[in-house]
């Protein structure tokens, strides 16, 4: 069992910067690939970024590439996402995701936080 806590999401004008961070319980985190997801008002929610287990590889929806980053501290059992150059666009509910596969489709993910506001003001 993995729980999952967003934080860091807020408020931010266009050009701006914010990092989300997902803090998980437990000593599994580690054997974890994990995800960032997002779904803005009136949409499906869709998949922003993916983190391997070991943090060595990584993938990005090609709206975000450049302008944001996933990474992992395994000894603090933490993902990280660092958003620069946010747009009005990038402005969703953020989620960040545990599971074993490593995956862009939500439904390989095993473990969802609660998620944390991101709003981007033009």
């Amino acid at each position: 069992q993995v729980q999952l806590v967003e934080s860091g999401g807020g408020l931010v004008q266009a050009g701006g910067s914010l990092r989300l961070s997902c803090a998980a319980s437990g000593r599994t985190f580690r054997s974890y690939a994990m995800g960032w997801f997002r779904q803005a008002p009136g949409k499906e929610r869709e998949f922003v970024a993916r983190i391997s287990w070991s943090g060595g590889s990584t993938y990005y929806v090609d709206s975000v590439k450049g302008r944001f980053t996933i990474s992992r501290d395994n000894a603090k059992n933490t993902v990280y996402l660092q958003m620069n150059s946010l747009k009005p666009d990038d402005t969703a509910v953020y989620y960040c995701a545990a599971g074993r596969a490593v995956s862009y489709y939500s439904y390989e993910y095993d473990y969802w936080g609660q998620g944390t506001q991101v709003t981007v003001s033009s």
